[in-house]
């Protein structure tokens, strides 16, 4: 059946970006028309291109080739997460006699060789970026740091209580556990103790460094969660931060200081804070399954109800219904008083607002996700946020997948946010960071690979003509040639194809570039139902813009009127940005809005699921003991 032009341009206008690994077999040369025609005939010469293979014109979309085998193009895949093995600290060189004099005089004033045979005994295994930096500091620094006499001192007690308390930060303690020596000891027996005060010395030197290093860069590796996932990991150099340790007066505030300081994470910290009072404290609301409240009814849950409008409703709705709270005294009947209050809660929530308190309405009151979902989306956040650089910038965009939504800030500040389109599960926008460089208006829309294959092929083997009759611009090793011209059995390697500027254009108005080798940019859409929509995972992975003129305008430094005259001159023009504009392409189902209250999304891609295995696989890594 012949498309009309209009099915065609939702089609396309339904594509976006995307990059992915190509699995495509070449197929072999020799059209359809010789078979149909009953021989061969003669063509005019045709000059090989190269990329594909070329055949002759078939302007009759109803002749169809030979059935052959559609290649199709993949996207990237989720790994079995892989957490690094431990490695056992080399503490040889620590039972060298000129180490060891030194050393001991902190444990044996009077020297001892039951010192040197006690380090060179130490079995401690920790990540192996710690065991390193362990075994480098101790070469050179040749002090205790942790041991005073014959016991633990108190930089000791302060290192272990902040390592302890690690779950604050989204850490797992059970990473960072030492074995603490008792106070008691048989004193008969002085070698048992060096064997055990040398090995706390060096197994506490190896969980701060494995803490500092966690709560800079994060426990796990994001480039091996997934090819979605691109981000280059933070150095830390943790032979300086043991020395830090060892020279500072405030253990505890060093070892604090390590985890970002920015106003997102202090936010998710506190957040996780007052999540676990909450659960320790039971000060939760608890609605029982099914109910379903009518106005005029009565119900044994309604007290639970007021309870969640209490807690989750505003201060102005609290403040305007003041009256109708403080009166309630926990009976079941569903009074029209009742009934206004939770209408007002529904309104404000986005819901319709009849009173009826049903599925939607108790998922509102009671907080949306349960507070044990909650805890682990703020730990994944926790540890996601520390990918990210210490300080976002002054100036910066961020764009938040679950959320839909981008966020400008300047001077510091939140100036505006907008509804964005990502890419759908099947085309999920990549994890990473990058910076802004150009604003180009009335863009051509470069169609990738994985759409020329998997969207565009099937139909140009039937009808070689159609990218022709759509006005697409198609190329044969940068050769401007027509649709109809090539073979479309063949490899599309060499083979371009374009949109050129256009009212139907797919990217609109214009494209917001950060050039990155996922080929993700924010752009407009003619779709602009799309930004309608709460679920918005529709793209094939770029970022569409409920509100493109304005972010153009922000990141340029101009006025909307300034991009509307270049739009308008309709020339494709490339306008450079001129401020150093970060932008964080992130994926957090809890975030902190400008106010600080942290908000929470669905799982949109699974991602969280994935760090939670990332993190079991890790601790299992972590507690193998050698």
């Amino acid at each position: 059946m012949k498309l009309t032009k209009t099915a065609v341009l939702a089609a396309a206008l339904a594509l976006s970006c995307a990059t992915i690994t190509l699995h495509a077999a070449p197929a072999n040369a020799i059209t359809l028309m010789d078979i149909l025609r009953g021989g061969k005939k003669k063509e005019p010469k045709r000059e090989e291109l190269p990329g594909v293979q070329t055949g002759a014109v078939m302007p009759n979309a109803e002749v169809r080739q030979e059935a052959k085998p559609l290649p199709r193009v993949i996207g990237p895949r989720y790994y079995t997460y892989k957490a690094d093995a431990l490695k056992r600290v080399a503490t040889d060189k620590l039972a060298d006699p000129v180490v060891t004099s030194s050393i001991s005089a902190d444990i044996a004033p009077a020297g001892d060789s039951g010192v040197r045979a006690a380090f060179a005994s130490v079995n401690v295994r920790t990540t192996p970026d710690a065991a390193k930096a362990v075994e480098t500091f101790y070469a050179g620094h040749k002090k205790l740091v942790w041991v005073e006499g014959t016991g633990i001192n108190e930089k000791a007690k302060a290192a272990i209580a902040v390592l302890a308390d690690a779950a604050a930060v989204g850490l797992d303690p059970w990473d960072y556990a030492v074995q603490i020596p008792s106070d008691s000891f048989d004193s008969a027996d002085m070698n048992a103790r060096y064997s055990e005060l040398a090995t706390f010395e060096i197994a506490l030197s190896s969980a701060v460094a494995t803490y500092v290093q966690d709560a800079v860069r994060g426990r796990i590796d994001p480039n091996r969660i997934s090819g979605y996932h691109d981000f280059k990991r933070k150095d830390v150099n943790l032979v300086a931060a043991l020395k830090n340790v060892a020279l500072s007066g405030n253990v505890k505030g060093y070892l604090e200081s390590r985890s970002p300081a920015n106003a997102e994470f202090q936010a998710l910290k506190a957040e996780l804070a007052r999540l676990r009072a909450e659960t320790e404290g039971g000060d939760r609301v608890v609605i029982a399954e099914n109910t379903l409240l009518r106005p005029g009814q009565s119900s044994p849950e309604l007290a639970n109800i007021v309870k969640g409008v209490v807690k989750h409703g505003s201060d102005a709705l609290k403040t305007d219904h003041s009256v109708t709270i403080a009166s309630y005294a926990g009976t079941p009947e569903y009074t029209p008083e009742l009934v206004a209050l939770v209408e007002a809660f529904q309104k404000e929530n986005g819901l319709k607002p009849d009173g009826v308190v049903g599925k939607a309405s108790i998922r509102k009151l009671v907080g949306g996700d349960s507070v044990a979902d909650k805890i682990a989306k703020l730990e994944v956040a926790l540890e996601q946020a520390r990918w990210l650089p210490v300080d976002l910038g002054a100036r910066h965009v961020f764009i938040n997948q679950p959320a839909f939504m981008v966020y400008y800030h300047e001077g510091g500040a939140e100036k505006f946010s907008m509804r964005t389109v990502v890419g759908s599960k099947s085309n999920q926008t990549y994890f990473f960071e990058d910076r802004i460089q150009t604003v180009e208006v009335n863009p051509y829309w470069g169609v990738p690979q994985s759409i020329i294959i998997n969207e565009m092929l099937p139909k140009l083997r039937n009808d070689p003509s159609y990218l022709d009759r759509m006005g697409y611009e198609v190329a044969v090793g940068g050769r401007a040639v027509p649709s109809s011209s090539v073979n479309w059995s063949g490899s599309t390697a060499g083979v371009s194809v374009r949109q050129p500027p256009s009212g139907d254009n797919a990217l609109g108005e214009l494209k917001i570039l950060f050039p990155n080798s996922h080929a993700i940019y924010m752009h407009d859409t003619p779709s602009k139902s799309f930004f309608k929509k709460d679920m918005r995972a529709l793209s094939h992975g770029c970022v569409r813009l409920a509100e493109p003129r304005k972010m153009a305008a922000a990141v340029l430094g101009v006025s909307e009127a300034d991009v509307g005259k270049e739009i308008a001159a309709g020339r494709n023009k490339a306008l450079s940005v001129k401020a150093d504009i970060p932008i964080y392409i992130a994926y957090f189902t809890a975030w902190p809005n400008k106010n600080g209250t942290v908000e929470y999304f669905d799982d949109v891609y699974g991602r969280d699921d994935y760090m939670r295995k990332a993190f079991a696989a890790t601790r299992s890594a972590r507690q193998v003991q050698g």
